[in-house]
């Protein structure tokens, strides 16, 4: 690594720095200020929303790197522009597909953070500041209105959010005939892991359908009530806990992990596929968001102030996040190819990137 290459490495991280701790500043404040409605149930008090603000941290650091990036990027590159840096570099010798590939390297940086984030400090940090609230608000814990919809053979069970370590919510249970008539209809007000594949069900009740001998066709409805019920059933613990969090909130391998669970149940796994591989896309368009402040600061912007270059980016960034977020929409809505409109937003920063830079002079 050169001289140049470093210190455009330390301008575009040092500013890329100073605008992600501006903007989770302000996104704890928010969380912070979304919190007091909860406050003074149970246990929860003002310390209890400052540390839950705080585990978000790292989760809210993930979503908006790609946006801090591009507005790091214009701000460090537009401090050297202004200081005609830039020009005494260009008027060395070197290209602009030279000082793209310093810009590259503080892009890779990022991108190590991301993954970083997303892989390892984000989702288990997340999980607990959401464990931490509802078992401070409650004092016997209450579940969310998060679950999932899980397929086990003749069985369709819809359970609630992971509530602690093994222990679930309550759980609602759908018994199917070979041919797909409806045999039974359960419901447990908790359910809680044993050993190996089997689940303690409390306060079970269900209604059994059976055919009447009476009258063709017909049937009778049987109902019980017991304190608890164990089941047999393939699905883990473990599956149940990634499928109750939101897509968003699972690492890649947890994600590849729900898409084959899915696919070998002739399920629909687009939620996770569209999730899975925008996680992906959004890491690599860090890179690309670095790239673009190049053509901007050699060209429209070179003597542009700090707040023109801020608001330029802000701009930018907003239009990409806001794009992910509708073709996320859409994804699902309009049964539309996941992994292609997963890679779109980013796509299209790339050309965007790679042309203007092509172009820059």
């Amino acid at each position: 690594m050169t001289l140049i290459d470093r210190y455009i490495l330390r301008t575009v991280l040092g500013m890329t720095g100073l605008v992600v701790s501006v903007l989770l500043v302000l996104a704890a404040l928010f969380t912070f200020i979304g919190e007091q409605g909860d406050v003074g149930q149970g246990r929860y008090t003002e310390l209890s929303a400052l540390t839950y603000a705080a585990l978000n941290l790292p989760q809210q650091m993930w979503e908006l790197l790609p946006i801090a990036a591009l507005i790091g990027s214009l701000l460090g590159l537009g401090v050297l522009a202004r200081g005609s840096e830039l020009t005494v570099l260009r008027s060395s010798g070197v290209s602009v597909a030279r000082i793209a590939g310093s810009v590259v390297i503080a892009g890779l940086v990022l991108v190590a953070l991301e993954v970083i984030l997303g892989e390892l400090l984000a989702p288990p940090l997340e999980q607990a500041a959401k464990h931490m609230k509802a078992f401070e608000r409650f004092s016997n814990v209450s579940f969310g209105s998060g679950g999932a919809w899980i397929r086990d053979g003749n069985l369709i069970l819809n359970v609630e959010e992971l509530a602690g370590a093994r222990q679930f919510g309550s759980m609602l249970l759908f018994e199917l005939s070979p041919d797909h008539k409806l045999r039974a209809i359960g419901y447990a007000t908790r359910a809680r892991a044993a050993q190996g594949k089997r689940w303690l069900l409390s306060d079970y009740a269900e209604s059994r359908f059976t055919p009447d001998g009476e009258s063709a066709g017909g049937y009778r409805v049987l109902t019980q009530a017991d304190a608890s019920r164990t089941l047999d059933s393939n699905i883990s613990a473990s599956v149940l806990e990634l499928a109750t969090a939101a897509p968003r909130e699972l690492r890649t391998r947890a994600l590849w992990s729900l898409i084959e669970y899915y696919r070998a149940n002739s399920l629909d796994p687009r939620a996770y596929l569209f999730a899975f591989w925008s996680r992906i896309a959004r890491t690599v368009a860090i890179v690309f968001a670095t790239l673009l402040a190049i053509p901007f600061v050699l060209g429209p912007l070179r003597s542009a102030g700090t707040g023109s270059r801020m608001m330029v980016g802000i701009g930018l960034g907003l239009a990409f996040f806001f794009m992910q977020r509708l073709i996320e929409s859409g994804t699902i809505v309009f049964d539309l190819n996941p992994v292609v409109l997963a890679w779109l937003p980013t796509s299209v920063l790339a050309l965007l990137a790679i042309v203007l830079v092509a172009r820059a002079r």
